[in-house]
């Protein structure tokens, strides 16, 4: 599919062949200690980019935009936000 304004093709579930980490500005960082393994981190990240490892969430950072929604969804406060430049 064409964008008609960019000229730029795109097709859908294209995202990993495209690493997009270095667009960010702050990070993820989680607090393992905190972490209950509740997953909403998981399934509210629009890139898909954290997966969940032995009930316990990594983050690919080749992928991860920082747009902070797994820090605002752990309801135990245990990601934070730092930043990345």
């Amino acid at each position: 599919m064409k964008n008609r304004k960019t000229g730029v093709t795109t097709k859908p579930n294209s995202a990993l062949a495209n690493a997009t980490g270095s667009w960010r500005t702050h990070r993820p960082i989680t607090d393992y200690n905190k972490c209950i393994g509740c997953e909403n981190c998981a399934k509210i990240c629009p890139e898909a980019c954290i997966e969940m490892k032995d009930s316990k969430p990594k983050t690919d950072y080749n992928y991860c935009k920082g747009c902070g929604l797994c820090a605002q969804e752990c309801p135990v406060g245990a990601i934070s936000m730092k930043k990345d430049y």
